[in-house]
């Protein structure tokens, strides 16, 4: 890039994806050194199904300097404290993934470890005793976290719900008011440099040419750029992750809004449900290969939990990445990069980490290729370790009861989450690869939640006596009951703190 001159930057693609990449970028790059342009088709359509997120998208949006009262009201957004997930394991049983840690963390011993050794014994004392963001979830209770406490409250781990479309609104509105130059056409033609193939310019349906320095793909599944354009391949995971379909319907809204999105696992696949101010997001996730579209509508509609709003949508997508997420001048971020289906929300993460690291590696000239080869790397990494605890899910399961189901239980898994599986079977523990995205909080949560159980917990926990340490779980788990009980009501917070305006 020239430092003479104003270095351009090209987003191609509108959506979550583009307009956070721009809202980022017109924030934090000085403006009187870089021209972002963004171009937005709207002859691509977008299903507004509602959006979950976990709590790094907290980060972000305080990043953007962004007021939360007035994103959610906008938004119509609701807070989240974890995911229930139902008939998972097994049918009639239920489980929660929640944001927040279980007890604390005893003599440098994981705090699971302690409460193991009652489980180990026999006794049915239930891990969510020891996680207020459990408690309130079931509850419907919500409230920020209380600084000045010295309870529990004082630490409340939480994410959101919203409008998925209403947020790319939003901030659209706030790139454009810092400078982003957005374009409503379709692109007609992608021009390289001979020598480079670099991209130099795309050509526009309105008769424009837009020169870039540095283009980045927001262009969704089709890959406009980065897979149409630069030929970079795509790494399929369907062996491991057969369910490549989904039927969206919102539903109206309920008398209590949960704090908390619902996955409920079904003969070939599962629901979601994910509750907004206004109305629930509703979907149904399966596998073609076990499925046909028309089951799936049927199967959805059967289960709303209320009133449709409007007639189901398909979506349909391969789980895997982009074997190379950033090559010459262009950089894939969101379903460009490539896509893991959306049971544990990380769609809106991936983008987000995908921004964070080009800013850490944006170019301070031509790009380099040993930072292309960096922000693939962990760009590489991190999809691998979040499809590896999306697959735990389905692999460790006593459903049989479909054929569906019967491929999960016996189908190949990849070593590195073959390798954590046994680790926590043999001995309870659970590392944290390379500051993966999901913490070993995480990863208890479904271990134990899917049925695995450990032969044996951490030995030093027998350096407490068995009263201290009985005496430190009750008090854990009452100081849990406490500030669960301190906490308003999930919808009466909602009505006070970012009401929807009408």
């Amino acid at each position: 890039m020239d430092t003479e001159k104003k270095s351009k930057v090209v987003i191609v693609g509108g959506g979550s994806a583009g307009w956070m990449t721009a809202a980022a970028l017109s924030h934090l790059l000085p403006r009187d050194r870089f021209a972002i342009t963004l171009i937005e088709s709207k002859t691509i359509g977008t299903v507004s199904v509602g959006e979950a997120t976990i709590p790094s998208i907290l980060e972000f949006n305080q990043m953007l300097g962004i007021d939360e009262a007035e994103f959610l009201s906008f938004t119509h957004g609701s807070f989240k404290l974890g995911i229930e997930f139902h008939d998972w394991y097994k049918k009639g049983h239920q489980y929660m993934h929640p944001f927040g840690p279980y007890g604390v963390n005893m003599n440098g011993i994981p705090f699971h470890h302690y409460w193991l050794k009652d489980k180990l014994q026999g006794k049915e004392d239930p891990l969510s005793d020891y996680c207020l963001e459990y408690q309130a979830a079931l509850n419907n209770k919500f409230c920020h976290p209380q600084a000045q406490s010295r309870s529990a409250m004082a630490n409340i781990k939480y994410a959101y719900h919203f409008d998925a479309v209403k947020y790319a609104e939003y901030l659209s509105a706030f790139s454009v008011k810092r400078g982003v130059n957005k374009i409503i056409a379709q692109i007609t033609k992608v021009h390289q440099h001979a020598q480079t193939q670099d991209i130099s310019s795309v050509a526009l349906s309105n008769g424009e040419l837009i020169e870039g320095d540095l283009f980045i793909d927001c262009s969704g599944f089709k890959g406009l750029l980065i897979a149409q354009t630069l030929k970079v391949g795509f790494e399929d995971w369907r062996q491991y992750l057969p369910c490549d379909s989904a039927i969206a319907q919102p539903s109206e809204s309920l008398s209590t809004i949960k704090p908390y999105t619902i996955s409920t696992a079904h003969e070939c696949g599962w629901q979601w449900q994910i509750p907004l101010q206004h109305r629930i997001g509703n979907g149904f996730v399966f596998s073609s290969q076990f499925l046909s579209k028309d089951l799936a509508i049927d199967c959805l509609a059967k289960r709303l939990p209320s009133k449709a709003l409007s007639e189901p949508r398909q979506l349909n997508w391969i789980n895997g990445k982009r074997q190379q997420a950033w090559k010459n001048n262009c950089i894939a971020i969101g379903l460009s990069a490539g896509f893991i289906e959306p049971l544990e929300s990380t769609g809106l993460q991936l983008i987000q980490s995908a921004i964070m690291r080009l800013l850490s590696l944006f170019p301070s000239g031509r790009c380099q290729q040993v930072d292309i080869d960096t922000y693939n790397r962990y760009t590489d990494d991190e999809l691998w370790r979040i499809r590896d605890f999306i697959i735990l899910h389905y692999k460790a399961t006593q459903r049989n009861d479909s054929a569906f189901w019967r491929y999960c239980a016996s189908m190949p898994i990849p070593d590195s989450l073959q390798n954590k599986i046994e680790l926590y079977q043999s001995s309870g523990r659970i590392f944290r690869e390379n500051n993966e995205l999901f913490s070993e909080i995480s990863w208890l949560s479904v271990m134990n939640g899917q049925g695995l159980v450990p032969k044996a917990y951490h030995p030093l926990v027998n350096n407490l006596s068995e009263q201290q340490r009985q005496q430190n779980l009750s008090h854990i788990a009452g100081a849990m009951r406490e500030a669960e009980q301190q906490m308003p009501d999930h919808k009466a917070y909602l009505q006070k703190y970012c009401r929807v305006s009408t």
